[in-house]
Parts: C-alpha cells; sequence; structure tokens
C-alpha cells in the first residue's frame, strides 16, 4: 500500500499535534484537515509548513469525508462533537483513531461500539498514556509478574489547571463529560489494562476548590472539578485509586503509578528521572529499571512521544488491516468509571457499574 493519506478533523492544540507526530510518520502523508473555525485551520498550516500545500482545508469533516482524498482520519475536535463526528464517519468504511475521551457519556459511547459491530474499517481511541516509556515499562514488569498478584492499583497526577481552549469549550462539564472523564479517563484506562478485570463500583469524591472560581462566560461560571479522589472495586479483588490535583504545579512528579501485589511493588513517575523502581517484599530490596523514550519516536512533543507512538502504531494497522490495539470497548469503559466517580460526587454516595446496561 502507498502513503496512508490522512485527514484530521479538529485543529486546535491537540489537532496540530497530530499533524507534527504524522508529519513524522513514514507511511503517513497528511492530505486534508478540517475545522469549523478559521483560526485553527492557520494553526494547522502553520504546523504543517512546508506540507502545506498539500492538504486541502475544509470548514465541515462531512465535506473532508467525501472528498475522496483521505484512507483514514483523526479526530481531535472537542469532547461534545466527538459523538455526531463519528456517527458520520462510521457510516463509511474509513478508519478513526479519535482521541479521548470516545465520547463525553456513557450512553453515546455505547452507540459508538454498536456502530463500530457493524463495519469493518477500525476505530481506534486515543488513549496514548499506555504508550508513556515509563507507564509501559511498569505494564510490562506487571505482566511479567513482578509484584506476584496485583491488589492495589494507584495513580496521582497533581498538575496545572486546564489549559485554554478554542472558544473555552473546557470550562463547561457538559462539554467535556467532567473532570473525571475528560482528563481521567486515560488513568482509568491503566486501571482497566493493569487489572485485567471489569470495574464493579466506585466511590469518589471531588469539587471545584481553587481553579477557574472567577471565570465566567456569557453569564455562566465554569463549573468544572479541579480535585478529586476516586476509589474502584474491581470484579477480581483488586482496589484502585486515583488521586487528583489540578492546583498542584510545585510537584516534583506530574504523575506517579504505582501498582502493589502479593510479593512486591512497582513504582513509575512521570517525568521521572528516566528508571521505574521495582521493589521485593522478601528481600526488602528495589531495583532500578532503566525506561527512556525510544529513539526511534519521531515526534516527543506532548505526552513524552506517547501520541507519536500511538500515531505511528494506528497507521501501521491501516497499512497492515489489522484490529486496533485500542477499541471502542476500552474507550467506553474508560468512560464508565469517569462517569460513575462523578455521580458518586454529586449524590454522595457509592455507584454500581450496574446502574448501566452494559
Amino acid at each position: 500500500m502507498a502513503d496512508v493519506r490522512v485527514g484530521v478533523i479538529g485543529t486546535g492544540m491537540m489537532g496540530c499535534e497530530h499533524i507534527r507526530n504524522l508529519l513524522a510518520v513514514d507511511a503517513a502523508v497528511i492530505t486534508a484537515v478540517s475545522d469549523p473555525n478559521e483560526e485553527p485551520r492557520g494553526w494547522a498550516r502553520a504546523a504543517l509548513g512546508d506540507s502545506a500545500g498539500g492538504a486541502a482545508e475544509f470548514a465541515d469533516h462531512r465535506d473532508l469525508l467525501s472528498s475522496g482524498l483521505v484512507d483514514a482520519v483523526v479526530v481531535a475536535s472537542p469532547n461534545h462533537t466527538h459523538r455526531a463526528v463519528l456517527d458520520d464517519i462510521l457510516a463509511t468504511d474509513i478508519p478513526v483513531l479519535v482521541e479521548k475521551p470516545m465520547c463525553t457519556t456513557v450512553e453515546d459511547c455505547i452507540a459508538v461500539v454498536e456502530a463500530q459491530s457493524r463495519r469493518d474499517a477500525i476505530t481506534w481511541v486515543g488513549l496514548e498514556y499506555r504508550y508513556m516509556a515509563p507507564i509501559s515499562a511498569l505494564l510490562t514488569e506487571l505482566r511479567g509478574g513482578a509484584v506476584g498478584d496485583l491488589r492495589m492499583f494507584s495513580v496521582r497526577e497533581h498538575r496545572f489547571p486546564f489549559l485554554v481552549k478554542v472558544g473555552n469549550w473546557n470550562r463547561f462539564s457538559r462539554n467535556t463529560g467532567g473532570t473525571l472523564v475528560e482528563k481521567c479517563c486515560h488513568f482509568f484506562d491503566l486501571m482497566n489494562l493493569a487489572v485485567g478485570s471489569r470495574p464493579v463500583r466506585v466511590m469518589a469524591s471531588g469539587g471545584q476548590d481553587v481553579n477557574h472560581l472567577d471565570e465566567w462566560y456569557d453569564g455562566e461560571r465554569s463549573d468544572i472539578l479541579d480535585n478529586a479522589f476516586v476509589i474502584v472495586d474491581y470484579a477480581n479483588g483488586v482496589r484502585a485509586m486515583l488521586d487528583l490535583s489540578m492546583f498542584a504545579e510545585g510537584s516534583r512528579h506530574e504523575q506517579e503509578i504505582v501498582a502493589v501485589g502479593s510479593t512486591g511493588k512497582i513504582e513509575a513517575e512521570i517525568p521521572g528521572d528516566g528508571r521505574i523502581h521495582v521493589g521485593e517484599r522478601a528481600t526488602r530490596s528495589v531495583r532500578e529499571v532503566p525506561v527512556g523514550i525510544d529513539p526511534s519516536v519521531g515526534h516527543v512533543g506532548f505526552h513524552f512521544g506517547a501520541s507519536y507512538v500511538e500515531c505511528e502504531r494506528f497507521v501501521d494497522a491501516v497499512v497492515r488491516g489489522m484490529p486496533p490495539e485500542v477499541t471502542v470497548r476500552d474507550g467506553l469503559w474508560s468512560v464508565v468509571i469517569g462517569a460513575a466517580a462523578h455521580r458518586s460526587i454529586e449524590e454522595r454516595r457509592i455507584v454500581s457499574i450496574d446502574e448501566w446496561d452494559l
């Protein structure tokens, strides 16, 4: 197969990052971009640089899809547009990589899963934290039995507030799905992947306590949470926890991921120092495992090269006719936990996953 002709739908911050990723993927060529706003289309032209002249521009993604110019698409439009954009894509046989979260509600995610089941082309969900070098190394050690039987899995993210997006769409939970869907679906996906079982109960506490309290848009104040604790019980007895603070810029590490089992413990930190740590209960010893960004990564950019890795693997799957590594069901279950956590906070109770018909 010749180079995969890729169209990018949504050319804001993450769309332009994917443009830079795809420019570094040997088997891909960007032939079209779409965004309803002129300014982001200008950002796409800037990101494309010398390649801009070869990429058609569209204000409507449906015109891009019907143009005959693309073999695959990447969707990086605002969260609340994903369902409508995917409805149009899933009516075609065009492979798609859709940014996280797959949709903002569990119900929309279920509809996407059902639509995908009726077609052959792949849908890959952009949960790229799996591909960060320290996390990938942690998962490898975990699968290799480094902790024995996994019993506890925790993620701490202490970071800066939400960035400004086009039209401030990410200042409102109705557009994002809520902070625990928008931001944290990555971490719930890691939990699901590491634990290897389905979540059954979620208990959460959170609030909007520091950030965006004085931000008003068209007479409406921003309502996004800026901190939370989330506990997840899994069917196999493993417990997982998220500790989120988005007013913690003064941190040594933005993320800390810990897996604890019957015989040991693994610790990964991001950005970290190029190592993860694996502890053994029997000897009380800790060994260091060197990790680093693979030198073959063509564009490090955001997420320490992980977004490039997912784009490269997506294109490779299209070329080889392979299934996606990150499926629509993965996308669904990452949103389910976030939605359950928000329900738990709003209703001040433990939420059972069987409250959804999954």
